[in-house]
C-alpha cells in the first residue's frame, strides 16, 4: 500500500488519474478490508486492469486496488472443463495455463493483453454468430461488495448478481475469482482475404452463419474490406511460416501500418490515398494454428476506439450511413472499420441482452481528432438502437441508456443494494448509471 499519489493512465492515453491511495491486495480478505477502509474513510474505491479500456471506467481518485497480485487457488477440472483462477489474471496467462490441460477459450477478441475482469466488466467479445461475449462463458464468480462482505454468485446461488455482475462495469463489487467454462483445446483454420464490400454486405447472414467466427474491416474511401473468417478443423496442418507471420503482422500491421497513420496525420490529404493502398497491402492468406494464437494478435499502433452493438438487420443501413459521415467529415479517418458477430444472452447489461447482434468498431490514430466522427456515428446507432461497448468511448448517459436496456432499473436496484454508501463510483459510472 502507499500513501502517496499514485499517477495512471490507460494504454491509449487518453484516460489519466491520480488516486490518493493505491493498494495491491494479495488475498480476498485484504480486498474486502480495503473496501471496508475507504468507506470508513468516506473515499470511493475503484479496481484496476491492464487498462485497455477507452472510457474513463478504472478512473480513481480515491483509493485504487490493482488486482495484479490477487492470489487465489487456481483449480482446473478438466473432465468437467472448468477453471477457477484470480480475476486480475490477464488474458494471455490464462491461454497459457488452459493450452497446459488441453483446454481453450470457446471464443475470444482480438488482444489478449486484458485482465479477466476487466475483459468480463465492459462486456470484451470476440465474433462468431452462434457465440456471446466472454462473460457467458462464466459459470461462478466472487465479488466483494460495497459493505466488505464476499459473495459467491451462479446460476443457482445469488442469480440476480450473476446476471448483473458478469458485466457490471466494477459497479456492483470487485471481481476478484471467477469460474469459467472451457472446451477441449483446438485449432483454427484462418482464411483471410480482400473482397468488395458491396460483395460481403449482399452475402451477411452467410458470412456469420456459414464460419464459426467471421468478421471484416472496411478501408475508408474505399469499396474493399478484409475478411477473416476463422473456423475449426481437426488438425495444426498448415501452419503460419514464421517470415510470414512477422511480414504481416508486425511489418505490414503494426510497423508500417505505423508509419502510414504518421504520414497521415502530418499530411491527411492523402489518406485516401493510404487507406486504398492498405486494402491493397493485405492479400490473401490461409493458416491453422493453436485457437488463442489465432484469435489474439499483437496490437502496438495507439488508437482511440468507439464501439456499438447493433440488432443485426440495422448493419447495412448502419454501415450506409457511416461511409457518408466518413466522406463529409472536415478530417480524415486513418483507421479501418471493424464488424462482428456476436449471440444473444441474458446478462442485463451485454450489449447482446436478448438478441443477436453485429458490431460496428470506429477508431482513430491517436494525434488524430476523434470526436465529431464517433459523435456523429453515435447518433445513427443510437437511432438503429445501438447499445455502446462499456469500455469504448461514447457520450451516451444513464437516462438514454435506461431504454436500451431492459434491466437498466434491475441493475440499478440492485447496484444500490450491494454499494448503499455508493463507493464503487467515479465520473464514468455517474455518467451511464446515474448518481
Amino acid at each position: 500500500m502507499t500513501g502517496t499519489p499514485v499517477a495512471w493512465s490507460n494504454w491509449a492515453g487518453n484516460q489519466h488519474s491520480t488516486a490518493l491511495l493505491t493498494t495491491r491486495p494479495r488475498t480476498v480478505d485484504d480486498v474486502a478490508e480495503a473496501v471496508r477502509q475507504a468507506g470508513a474513510a468516506g473515499r470511493t474505491v475503484r479496481a484496476i486492469g491492464s487498462g485497455h479500456s477507452f472510457t474513463a471506467t478504472a478512473v480513481a481518485d480515491g483509493h485504487r486496488l490493482d488486482l495484479a497480485d490477487l492470489e487465489t487457488d487456481v483449480t482446473v477440472d478438466v473432465a468437467r472443463r472448468l477453471v477457477t483462477v484470480p480475476a486480475g489474471m490477464t488474458l494471455h496467462t490464462l491461454n497459457d495455463l488452459l493450452a497446459g490441460h488441453g483446454l481453450a477459450m470457446p471464443n475470444l477478441g482480438d488482444i489478449d493483453a486484458q485482465t479477466i475482469a476487466g475483459a468480463l466488466s465492459t462486456g470484451t467479445h470476440g465474433t462468431g454468430g452462434r457465440l456471446g461475449c466472454l462473460s457467458t462463458f462464466v459459470t461462478a464468480l466472487t465479488l466483494v461488495t460495497g459493505t466488505g462482505e464476499v459473495l459467491r454468485c451462479s446460476a443457482d446461488e445469488h442469480r440476480d448478481v450473476f446476471d448483473a455482475a458478469r458485466v457490471g462495469l466494477g459497479a456492483v463489487g470487485v471481481l476478484v475469482e471467477v469460474t469459467l467454462r472451457c472446451v477441449d483445446a483446438f485449432v483454427l483454420r484462418a482464411h483471410e482475404r480482400p473482397a468488395p464490400l458491396a460483395e460481403v454486405l449482399a452475402d451477411l447472414p452467410g458470412l456469420h452463419e456459414r464460419h464459426d467466427h467471421a468478421e471484416f474491416y472496411w478501408f475508408p474511401y474505399t469499396d474493399r474490406v478484409q475478411v477473416k473468417a476463422n473456423d475449426r478443423v481437426p488438425a495444426d496442418d498448415r501452419p503460419l511460416p514464421r517470415w510470414r507471420g512477422w511480414l504481416d503482422d508486425e511489418f505490414l500491421s503494426n510497423t508500417v501500418f505505423a508509419g502510414a497513420c504518421r504520414l497521415g496525420r502530418a499530411v491527411p490529404a492523402l489518406a485516401p490515398r493510404i487507406s486504398a493502398v492498405s486494402a491493397r497491402a493485405l492479400t490473401e492468406r490461409i493458416y491453422t494454428g493453436r485457437s488463442d494464437h489465432v484469435f489474439c494478435t499483437p496490437r502496438r499502433v495507439r488508437f482511440v476506439e468507439m464501439e456499438y452493438g447493433l440488432p443485426r438487420d440495422a448493419l447495412p443501413t448502419a454501415l450506409t450511413e457511416l461511409r457518408r459521415i466518413v466522406d463529409r467529415m472536415p478530417f480524415k479517418v486513418l483507421f479501418p472499420v471493424e464488424v462482428r458477430f456476436t449471440a444473444a444472452d441474458d446478462i442485463w447489461l451485454s450489449h447482446s441482452y436478448g438478441r443477436d447482434s453485429a458490431y460496428i468498431a470506429v477508431h482513430q490514430y491517436v494525434g488524430m481528432p476523434y470526436e465529431p466522427y464517433f459523435r456523429a456515428f453515435e447518433q445513427v446507432a443510437t437511432e438503429l438502437g445501438g447499445r455502446p461497448h462499456w469500455g469504448k468511448l461514447h457520450w451516451r448517459d444513464a437516462e438514454s441508456l435506461a431504454t436500451a436496456y431492459p434491466k437498466f432499473a434491475a441493475f440499478q436496484s440492485l447496484r444500490t443494494r450491494l454499494d448503499p454508501h455508493n463507493l464503487f463510483t467515479n465520473p464514468y459510472l455517474r455518467q451511464v448509471l446515474g448518481s
